[in-house]
């Protein structure tokens, strides 16, 4: 390469270089617009955070109850046996019940040790009963306990998802009025002449009348089946949010 090559790449690169530099502290004060606030944020305006109910007192119109199938000997298959043949004929019983659900859990095999007694085998199973048929479904329990060797390990009534939407579609309408009238007190008492809406939640509960845990009940199986009351609950659906005050009232003059 000849000296003058040599000098025009040198003046070439240098170019280049003084061309980067320059496109690097132009797009500086780009990046600092882009990355710098555009001015004050507005003020946010004033708003007050409210609640507000509707309950009402629902018929439970659903039952469940629990039994249980145990049995306890040395050999556990012997157990087993017990505990399978009184479940098995205890689910023909229930299927066999116009209205009643029913189903299975819990199922367990352990070995119990106490002192002075021989070691044996303990086994169970839990089976769930439920329909909307309190007569029906008591009828049923008594059976199984009398008959079929089964315990009774508790019952609980509960409302229905059907009635319990039922419930809460009304009660909803009830709670947006009520808070709604909240929020329209609450911004004249601030001094406000109105106010818009803004984050609210509507939520929905129930709340469960406790029925006593009855454990190793006895029905009466012969005659008519003990009868029982269901009770109600409490539906409750809330509605809580805030309400953005506008247009505050001016100072009479």
């Amino acid at each position: 390469m000849n000296p003058d090559s040599t000098c025009l790449v040198r003046a070439v690169v240098t170019t280049v270089a003084a061309t980067v530099i320059a496109l690097s502290f132009v797009a500086l004060p780009v990046a600092s617009a882009q990355t710098s606030p555009g001015g004050p944020m507005p003020p946010r305006p004033p708003s007050v955070t409210l609640s507000a109910a509707a309950t009402a007192s629902v018929p439970n119109d659903r039952m469940q109850a629990w039994l249980r199938a145990e049995s306890e000997n040395a050999d556990p298959a012997a157990a087993a046996s017990v505990v399978n043949t009184r479940m098995a004929k205890a689910l023909a019983r229930a299927k066999a019940t116009a209205g009643v659900e029913a189903s299975t859990s819990g199922y367990s095999s352990f070995q119990v040790t106490d002192k002075n007694q021989a070691t044996r085998w303990r086994v169970a199973q839990t089976l769930k009963l439920e329909g909307s048929d309190f007569a029906a479904l008591s009828g049923l329990v008594s059976q199984l306990q009398a008959e079929g060797g089964l315990v009774v390990d508790g019952t609980q009534f509960s409302v229905s998802p059907a009635s319990r939407k039922k419930a809460e579609e009304s009660l909803s309408q009830q709670a947006i009025k009520a808070w709604q009238a909240r929020a329209t007190e609450a911004a004249r008492g601030f001094g406000f002449d109105g106010w818009r809406l803004g984050n609210v939640a509507i939520q929905t509960g129930e709340s469960f009348h406790p029925q006593p845990v009855m454990r190793a009940m006895s029905f009466e199986a012969k005659g008519a089946p003990v009868a029982m009351e269901g009770g109600n609950s409490d539906v409750t659906v809330t509605v809580s949010g805030d309400a953005m005050l506008d247009a505050p009232r001016s100072a009479p003059r």
